[in-house]
């Protein structure tokens, strides 16, 4: 969480917020017209047909199109068929909320390569039909359990039951949203488990913050400051609130995948204040996932072995010796607190010497993918480690 905070912060989420917020905005005005129509369809068919007459029931109880319409949201029957919204503003409106996700997206998991020109076009015309494909499935559950409990089917809890129903269904609907834009977004895709955790508890907060909305925010008094723009206002504040939580989701899953990578930036370089030595420096989780014991005298690195770990003495202390026709010579001693094995890695090539433990050693033994992203991840540690190599270097010449 605190480096969640940290990065919100750092990375001005509130400010994408606010811009997916206004797009929302613009993208629901055709989305809202479109559910008319469907609405207008209904009710045509509703006259000669039952299930039409609970789709419509349904569809009105679900979206409170009632409500919209009182709002101003909606234009009456006459006006619907004259507005001038029509398909090319869905798709435009649609295309810039789906680029102010997209570019939250790139800062929160930052990456430098790009998606493919014509499929960062088509994306959004992909998922705007999936979209209505979710509501349309969760508007004919809803009419369907609407039904069941008209017909008596579900006996005396069927209110209850129904309610229950169709509130785990519009969280499912919501969970399957958040996961796969926290899934397919990322142009790395983060763990699917990691990923479900996090989609659900953007969820749950999604669904508490609905429940406390209008505890605190009544939409008369929105209406009584700005008037017929009053609705407006309300909804867009509703949105920036969603969209700052779906955030704060997403950059809580960023953290989520680069825990690992963060403990070990601060174990290694040390926090940077009290409550950073605090939170990271402390190695039991590391040690047990990454640590391996040399009792003394023994190899941890072998001169002229191609393997690539890296090893971070954690306790204890190592002597490099290097071959030579004479024998062996002893080149340098490392203390506890030294990373060493990373230039192997660096340069692509077998060991240049080998490593003995001197004492007892513990050692977070790192493997190559793992450096490369503390690399990639933590520019002062690329230092640290470009700075310790020439040093290293240094005195294994002057030694030699």
């Amino acid at each position: 969480m605190v480096t969640t905070l940290r990065l919100f912060i750092k990375n001005e989420l509130q400010n994408h917020a606010a811009a997916t917020a206004f797009y929302f905005l613009l993208s629901a005005a055709p989305l809202i017209l479109l559910l008319t129509y469907a609405a207008q369809y209904l009710a045509v068919l509703a006259e000669n047909s039952t299930p039409a007459v609970i789709l419509l029931a349904a569809l009105y109880e679900q979206f409170n199109l009632d409500q919209l319409s009182n709002l101003g949201f909606i234009p009456k029957k006459t006006q619907v068929a004259a507005s001038g919204v029509g398909l090319l503003t869905l798709v435009l409106s649609s295309r810039g909320l789906f680029n102010a996700v997209q570019s939250a997206f790139r800062v929160i998991f930052p990456d430098e390569s790009k998606r493919p020109f014509v499929l960062n076009w088509m994306l959004p015309l992909v998922i705007i039909p999936v979209m209505f494909a979710l509501v349309v499935v969760s508007v004919t559950i809803q009419a369907s359990l609407t039904f069941l409990a008209n017909v008596d089917i579900l006996g005396e809890s069927r209110t209850a039951l129904l309610k229950a129903l169709n509130n785990v269904i519009v969280l499912l609907l919501v969970w399957s949203l958040f996961y796969a834009a926290l899934r397919r977004l990322p142009l790395h895709r983060p763990p699917p488990r990691q990923t479900l955790l996090v989609s659900a508890l953007a969820t749950l907060t999604l669904a508490g913050l609905f429940q406390g909305f209008g505890l605190f925010f009544q939409i008369e008094k929105y209406q009584a400051v700005y008037g017929a723009l009053g609705g407006v206002v309300f909804i867009l504040i509703g949105a920036y609130f969603a969209c700052m939580a779906f955030y704060f989701w997403a950059q809580f899953l960023y953290a989520l995948t680069k825990a690992d990578v963060t403990a070990l930036e601060k174990l290694f370089l040390g926090g940077s204040n009290k409550l950073e030595s605090f939170v990271y420096a402390r190695s039991n989780r590391l040690l047990a996932k990454y640590g391996r014991h040399y009792a003394e005298g023994e190899t941890l690195i072998r001169e002229g072995d191609t393997s690539r770990e890296a090893f971070f003495i954690h306790r204890g202390s190592v002597a490099v010796y290097k071959q030579f026709p004479e024998g062996d010579k002893r080149l340098m001693d490392i203390d506890a607190g030294n990373l060493l094995g990373e230039m192997a890695y660096l340069l692509d090539e077998p060991r240049t010497a080998s490593v003995r433990a001197k004492v007892d050693v513990t050692a977070l033994v790192l493997p190559p993918e793992m450096l490369e992203e503390l690399m990639r991840y933590s520019a002062p540690l690329s230092r640290r480690i470009i700075d310790s190599l020439a040093q290293r270097l240094m005195r294994m010449n002057q030694s030699a």
